[in-house]
């Protein structure tokens, strides 16, 4: 019976083409959608997770703010583990973590470079649990001058060859040798601690500043420090005992912890290891996949229950022939099983498809496995479950139709049911406009971060890293930089040249000083972290910064040393209101005096998702970025391709053992939006996805409601209706639907568009046409998916509808 019934199923999917490809169609849409988007979910609430790592905290200091403690940086102090592990038994073990970037390798003759590591306590592989591939644990990374490296690095470096005890040089502050005696397995992508290789913690103890300072010191506040409690562990009780521990040494902070399992998507801590994710994009993500699939299985009710309407004499003859009620359910979703099934198949296919651009969309790599197969059972229990209840409705329409009325073809919805069946419509509506809403806000908002003005002008900017290889002193090295600068300044297509710390969007390490800072009216400030960089006497013109006091460094007799550039930022911190007034005054910082050279207007050197800090830009030598401004109309043939190659040869002339490595400002700059970027682009096409499956829902209704309404039509078309008045019988009640639905969706986009927003220090505004064009894109798309059918409906003849009367 079970085979014939299948027989029937499948020859009934096949005759009824066009509704069997739209429910399978939205069915396979709304599958795939919501796996892909439950990928996603998964891998971003997996991040930093292992064996474990629930035990693991990460330390960080807040500051305090006129009085009151506030959310310091991520990064902490090299005391801070020692001191928290000796003050709470509940510490079992810590470990810290000093980052390092741009590094360049070199082994024999091979150069690879832009790696990115740590310095690392010999605890980190125990803390973290990520396997030793090669190595003891109880040795790694406890003698200065060796180092661990990853599976792949060290592939990179040596090949094939066993790499364990071999010798590697890098460049960090000067060329050193190193010893390899660890190889870690690479490290999952969803991690924030993203490291190729690690160097002992205690290399850094025989560098230059800490054989000057040999005693214990707090000095040092660019370490992440991690601990592990034990497993009993009260970590709300710990987390107050932490705040409420003092430190004599830091009288204007405190150590705070938070969850490692929390790090990527709660913490927005300046100095982040990484750019974190968003709970609320995560959020937003899911809710939109919930809705997708949700609309999908509505919609596949709506026709389902539409089309059975068409076959109650079917369903009357079969009754008539001796099938019960339980047989004609089982052949109902034994066709609903076959088209999910039919559906199912085609939505892995679409996975499989897209899951390569829905990577580069999100900037992630999700993948499908035997490995993350634990992901996906509650994903398909999920769809499994949906699936069969879509299927039981209809299947329960069609079983109840009595016998005398489905022969003669006399239906009559129930008030509940046409309920319902509005109420799901106004729901899909509903859906709509709060996703309209939210496209049109987070694009406008990503172009908004795009266009805003920063105060600085970053096109046709190159920085050339100045990480140069070789065992030259530091005095040569500055000086071959110096020169080369000078050199380039030198081409024809060259504006300016300037030597840099740091830039605008680029990499902040040590940016930050705890130090206190003495303002000209005697008054010290000790309660904040003040960010701070070095760069030379040109930087100001090559960014374009408008000064509105004073000026540039100033040549004496000294060349520009102890000189200051402020920001407006700055200034009024210290309680001066007339910029003009500070030019000239002495700043105490770093144990030194500084002279306020000039003012400059408020620039986002962090982009627009943070708050604009006071900033204080002091002139040193000892930098090696160079900044250079190209001058594009200058430039011969080659374009700006050619102008970076005649660099990059004077580069290799002077350094032929070091890598030339470039970056342009504003890509660099513009990169730290790649994440939202990509989360609007997905916003996008999901929504459009989800709009898409609302149409279908619509057609549904639709050819439902002119099922039920034929006759009545029939009647009003005999009686001398026209077609412009059938038309506006059938669609005014979408309209009221539509209308409906957009006051409902008003406040709900509202405040999820606001609460999004919060993200970013600086956002645009919830204008009224928004809401506005939402609407009006909605009910075009209800118009247009109803007219056609209700033109059909208006123009048939109503000699066919009327003759069963």
């Amino acid at each position: 019976m079970t085979t014939l019934y299948l027989k029937i199923a499948f020859r009934y999917l096949l005759k009824n083409g066009l509704y069997s490809f739209i429910n399978i169609f939205g069915l396979a849409i709304g599958i795939a959608s919501f796996v892909l988007i439950s990928m996603y979910v998964n891998y971003e609430y997996a991040y930093d997770t292992f064996e474990g790592s629930e035990n693991v905290q990460r330390v960080y200091m807040d500051y305090t703010e006129e009085g009151v403690f506030v959310p310091g940086d991520a990064q902490t102090y090299n005391l801070s583990g020692p001191t928290l592990k000796e003050a709470f038994p509940e510490i079992k073990e810590f470990t810290r973590l000093s980052h390092i970037t741009n590094v360049t390798f070199k082994h024999e003759n091979k150069l690879i470079n832009g790696e990115k590591g740590a310095l690392a306590d010999p605890s980190y592989v125990t803390v973290f649990k990520y396997p030793l591939l090669k190595g003891d644990y109880n040795t790694v990374l406890k003698d200065p001058y060796t180092i661990v490296l990853t599976e792949s690095l060290a592939k990179k470096i040596f090949g094939n060859l066993n790499p364990m005890g071999k010798s590697v040089q890098i460049f960090y502050g000067g060329e050193k040798v190193f010893t390899v005696n660890g190889v870690l397995e690479d490290l999952p992508k969803n991690t924030h601690m993203k490291n190729d290789f690690l160097i002992s913690f205690n290399t850094a103890l025989t560098w230059e500043g800490y054989r000057d300072n040999p005693e214990p010191n707090w000095s040092g506040n660019n370490i992440f420090t991690y601990i592990k409690l034990g497993e009993n562990a009260d970590i709300a009780l710990l987390k107050k005992k932490i705040m409420a521990f003092k430190v004599d040494a830091l009288p204007f902070e405190r150590h705070n912890i938070e969850p490692l399992e929390d790090i990527h998507l709660y913490s927005d801590k300046p100095y982040e290891a990484e750019a974190n994710g968003s709970i609320r994009r995560v959020r937003f993500l899911l809710a939109i996949a919930l809705i997708i699939i949700i609309l999908s299985w509505l919609n596949y009710v709506n026709l389902s229950t539409a089309k059975s309407l068409e076959r109650v004499k079917e369903t009357g003859i079969r009754k008539v022939a001796g099938a019960k009620k339980s047989q004609i359910i089982l052949q109902s979703l034994l066709e609903s099983s076959l088209l999910n099934l039919v559906a199912i198949v085609m939505a892995t296919v679409i996975i499989l498809i897209t899951l390569p651009i829905f990577n580069r969309y999100i900037g992630k790599e999700l993948i499908v496995g035997l490995s993350t197969i634990q992901h996906f059972i509650p994903m398909i229990g999920f769809i499994l479950f949906g699936t069969l209840l879509s299927g039981l409705y209809p299947a329960f329409i069609l079983s109840n139709f009595t016998t005398a009325n489905a022969l003669k073809g006399k239906i009559r919805a129930s008030s509940s049911g046409l309920t319902l069946r509005k109420t799901l419509i106004m729901g899909q509506f509903l859906a709509t406009i709060i996703l309209l809403i939210g496209t049109i806000t987070i694009t406008k908002q990503i172009d908004f971060l795009q266009d805003q003005p920063i105060g600085a002008t970053l096109n046709q900017v190159l920085a050339v890293n100045g990480k140069i290889m070789g065992n030259k002193s530091d005095s040569i090295r500055r000086n071959e930089i110096e020169e080369l600068k000078n050199e380039i300044r030198n081409l024809s297509y060259v504006k300016t040249t300037v030597l840099a710390q740091t830039y605008p969007g680029g990499e902040y390490d040590n940016l930050s000083s705890n130090v206190g800072i003495t303002f000209p009216n005697g008054r010290r400030d000790e309660t904040r972290i003040w960010y701070n960089y070095a760069v030379g006497p040109e930087y100001f013109q090559l960014m374009d910064m408008e000064f509105v006091a004073g000026n540039s460094f100033i040549k004496n007799s000294k060349g520009y040393s102890n000189q200051i550039v402020l920001n407006e930022r700055f200034v009024k911190h210290m309680g001066i209101l007339n910029m003009e007034n500070a030019i000239g005054k002495t700043v105490k910082f770093f144990e030194e005096d500084w002279i306020i050279s000039g003012v400059i207007e408020d620039y986002h050197h962090f982009g627009l998702k943070t708050s604009i800090e006071p900033m204080l830009l002091r002139y040193d030598k000892n930098v090696s970025n160079i900044l250079i401004k190209i001058d594009q109309n200058a430039v011969s043939i080659g374009g700006v391709n050619g102008a970076i190659s005649q660099i990059e040869s004077k580069w290799m002339e002077r350094f032929p053992e070091s890598t030339f490595n470039y970056t342009f400002l504003d890509q660099k700059f513009e990169a730290q939006y790649n994440e939202d970027r990509a989360f609007g682009s997905a916003f996008q096409i999901f929504a459009i996805l989800a709009i898409l499956i609302a149409s279908m829902g619509l057609f549904g209704l639709t050819s439902y409601t002119v099922v039920q309404r034929k006759k009545e039509i029939g009647i009003r078309k005999v009686n001398g209706a026209t077609i412009r008045q059938v038309l506006v019988l059938l669609n005014k009640d979408f309209v009221k639907w539509v209308g409906l639905a957009f006051i409902i969706a008003v406040p709900i986009a509202w405040f999820a568009m606001n609460h999004w927003l919060m993200d970013f220090a600086y956002r645009t505004t919830m204008n009224w046409w928004i809401f506005a064009l939402a609407g009006i894109i909605a009910l075009t798309i209800a118009m247009l998916t109803v007219s056609w059918q209700s033109y059909t409906a208006a123009r048939a003849n109503p000699v066919k509808s009327l003759r069963t009367e």
